[in-house]
């Protein structure tokens, strides 16, 4: 009886994982979020280091007023790019 769960449980794993990377190839705006949102805090936090007279909480701040910008930003540009794709194809997706 294991072995049917166990069975069941590999493939929902290897659905929900096909899924993501099939979504993320339909539309990249996610990824490439997250991508940014990463690369911004590494910049910033590596930037840290000449931040001068400047107090942490402050530099602290700016980074994720920035990080959290990039990532509204990417994600309304893929929500027009969804609606865009909506609005071409007459909502069948939908």
């Amino acid at each position: 009886m294991s072995t049917d769960t166990d069975a069941s449980l590999s493939s929902y794993d290897k659905d929900q994982g096909s899924k993501l990377i099939r979504k993320a190839k339909d539309i990249p705006f996610i990824p490439i979020g997250l991508a940014g949102f990463a690369a911004i805090v590494a910049y910033r936090l590596y930037k840290s280091k000449s931040r001068g007279n400047t107090k942490m909480s402050l530099h602290l701040i700016h980074m994720r007023v920035a990080a959290q910008g990039f990532v509204v930003g990417e994600m309304t540009l893929g929500l027009f790019h969804v609606l865009g794709i909506l609005a071409r194809d007459g909502g069948a997706h939908w």
